[in-house]
């Protein structure tokens, strides 16, 4: 199965880093990183720009097209970065995530990508994921 697990970052999380912390986290993300891919189970992940250089699409009111920069206003959190993972069930996803190096620093959300739901009439499914 595979499974996407978002990361969530209050603003302002590492601004009391120094350099040397910050350089010792991304080291630590990255030889995570490594290990989860040299097991099998990482198929793809990345850090996010921040969320000031997002836009938003929102097309519920009036089926009309409406952008905004940035992520909303009420927004506590926001998704810094993603993981996309390839597991046996969830549990193996916690394992794998135990001791991940970035959790102290936000909340990790985790949830199994839909493998039986298809969005086409026709019944073909969605292209099969081609990891990089």
């Amino acid at each position: 199965m595979k499974f996407l697990c978002l990361v969530y970052f209050a603003p302002g999380a590492f601004d009391d880093m120094t350099p040397q912390e910050q350089q010792q986290l991304d080291d630590a993300t990255i030889a995570d990183d490594q290990r989860l891919r040299e097991s099998g189970h990482l198929l793809i992940a990345s850090p996010l720009a921040d969320a000031a250089t997002g836009v938003t699409i929102d097309r519920r009111q009036r089926m009309t097209l409406s952008t905004v920069d940035g992520p909303f206003a009420e927004s506590k959190e926001v998704v810094g970065g993603f993981l996309l993972l390839e597991a046996r069930d969830m549990d193996e996803v916690l394992s794998l995530l135990e001791n991940d190096p970035i959790a102290p620093y936000g909340r990790l959300e985790i949830r199994p990508l839909m493998d039986t739901h298809r969005h086409s009439e026709t019944g073909q499914g969605r292209p099969e994921f081609k990891a990089l």
